[in-house]
């Protein structure tokens, strides 16, 4: 199946149905809030190396958490019971982004180059993407970000400064989700760590009815 090249400054993108078996749907375009905002609302996302040019995706499978369903094990609440945990939203979105990069560089490699860094800070100044901090006993203890419109919540990278750091985030924040309504959050790919606090895999026509409800408002 073909994949599609993308011009800078034309604002569209092909049918996410196109994709390809592994979810490659383009190639090229910017990174404008514009076309940010078109591709998420579709279920598309920017995933490239830093050697690469950008490369769209939309996997046929997704990985998503409910909010509803989002799983604490026993020792988890034994954790939160022993220590004081909250959250705060975009307390400081650059840094906790930068977190997210580094802590991937010094590990495994990152997606998040400078361009991805400017591209969802101005997004974040649109009101479009948030940083979630976690604070263990008043200690930030981890984070992550993502892009928030409508009812979905498109989670990018975590980071952890301590134990438990990123759990405590995601947990707390699945539960003002849910307070609010929030129909999923998009987790882009399967891994153990996000399988075991909730995550399940659904297929395309489930996750576009979904992503249709979510963003219905």
């Amino acid at each position: 199946m073909a994949v599609y090249s993308l011009e800078e400054g034309k604002i569209y993108f092909p049918k996410p149905e196109l994709a390809d078996e592994d979810g490659l749907l383009a190639v090229g375009g910017d990174l404008s809030v514009e076309r940010l905002v078109l591709a998420y609302s579709n279920g598309i996302f920017p995933w490239y190396n830093p050697d690469q040019p950008i490369l769209w995706w939309c996997p046929h499978e997704r990985f998503i958490i409910r909010p509803h369903n989002i799983h604490i094990s026993k020792s988890m609440r034994k954790f939160m019971r022993q220590h004081r945990t909250e959250i705060k939203l975009n307390r400081d979105f650059a840094d906790t982004i930068h977190r997210c990069r580094t802590k991937r560089e010094d590990t495994v490699g990152t997606w998040i180059t400078d361009d991805m860094e400017a591209a969802y800070c101005e997004l974040n100044r649109y009101g479009l993407a948030y940083s979630v901090e976690a604070f263990i006993d008043d200690e930030l203890a981890g984070g992550l970000y993502g892009v928030c419109i409508g009812r979905c919540f498109f989670g990018e990278s975590m980071f952890s400064e301590r134990e438990n750091g990123s759990k405590v985030a995601l947990i707390l924040l699945a539960q003002l989700l849910e307070k609010n309504s929030f129909v999923m959050i998009d987790c882009q790919f399967h891994t153990d760590h996000l399988e075991s606090m909730g995550g399940e895999r659904i297929d395309w026509e489930e996750y576009r009815k979904m992503l249709d409800e979510g963003l219905e408002e």
